[in-house]
């Protein structure tokens, strides 16, 4: 049962997802972010919204957040280079919030913690191998968690590959994609031709909701992959199709990307997941849908145009 939520880091893109699929089932949310102005722009509109600003990294402005609620939707993203320092620190605030307000707690995660790509689907038995500072971070937060389960928050933890959709604007694709729809120079980070798996962050917020909503599903890692694999070139190709794009879209590699490091600290600490780049990790969603249900799985033609026509609606 849930009757009230918060999701933590709501301005970004899985943030805004979630608050809206949360809404859309009639739950009572409560969205939290740093910017309170970020939060009025994008639900001032929402009559089950409860809008709360803070510092995450203030355990009274979390406890304060998290108040009342059933479950606690961490969804909050920092920039690679304060990973190091702050990220433990913040899954010990967030563990602590939902340990004395008696929340459950869902953790969106990324595939970092998987290290390289098997060679096949990834399911939450594949063996985690993180060969990066990043991936071993993840790892790190991930035995946190799951010790905290042990010791009475209920933890659900969920790996989702690259985010695509309205307001996932930290993302590279989305940088790109922003860049297309507003006819300015765009460029594509990594090999274009190689197949890779992006989920469109309304589909993984449906399934990180229904998750959160079947009590058996905590204490537990949970697979949720996008629709399917595809190329930069064919997302290339949809966007032009959606956008009118004439230009040509460039490509940035590895070894751009590591020459740019010796200048910029967050390309220094983006070059290492390059490999990603190289060696697609693929998740399975067997277990989900053995479990849980059918996967809300959108094309890459439906979700680029519900990007593009959020995208619209922030011109000017």
């Amino acid at each position: 049962m849930m009757k009230k939520a918060v999701v933590l880091g709501a301005s970004g893109g899985m943030g805004f997802s979630l608050v809206n699929e949360l809404v859309s089932r009639g739950i009572d949310t409560t969205a939290f972010a740093r910017s309170a102005e970020k939060l009025e722009a994008l639900f001032a509109h929402q009559s089950l919204v409860t809008i709360k600003s803070g510092d995450v990294f203030k355990l009274n402005d979390l406890i304060g957040a998290c108040e009342g609620v059933d479950v606690i939707f961490h969804s909050i993203n920092i920039p690679y280079p304060e990973w190091k320092e702050k990220q433990p620190k913040l899954m010990a605030n967030v563990l602590e919030a939902a340990r004395q307000v008696s929340a459950k707690l869902f953790i969106v995660d990324n595939i970092y913690s998987y290290g390289r790509s098997p060679g096949q689907s990834v399911t939450e038995m594949t063996p985690k191998q993180p060969h990066t500072k990043k991936g071993k971070i993840r790892l790190q937060l991930e035995q946190m968690a799951f010790a905290a389960h042990e010791q009475g928050v209920p933890v659900i933890l969920a790996h989702f590959p690259d985010f695509y959709g309205p307001n996932a604007g930290q993302t590279l694709l989305h940088v790109t994609l922003e860049a297309m729809h507003a006819k300015k120079t765009a460029r594509f980070i990594g090999d274009p031709s190689l197949e890779r798996e992006y989920i469109f962050t309304p589909d993984g917020a449906k399934a990180a909701v229904e998750l959160a909503l079947h009590p058996e599903a905590y204490g537990q890692v949970w697979n949720i992959p996008g629709h399917s694999t595809i190329s930069g070139d064919d997302l290339m190709e949809i966007m032009r199709s959606l956008t009118g794009y004439k230009g040509k879209v460039g490509t940035v590699g590895k070894g751009t990307i590591g020459l740019l490091g010796l200048f910029n600290r967050y390309m220094r600490e983006f070059y290492e997941m390059m490999y990603l780049n190289e060696e697609p990790v693929v998740l399975s969603g067997v277990k989900y849908e053995r479990l849980i249900g059918p996967l809300p799985r959108t094309s890459y033609e439906e979700g680029l145009a519900k990007t593009v026509a959020f995208l619209e609606t922030r011109k000017g």
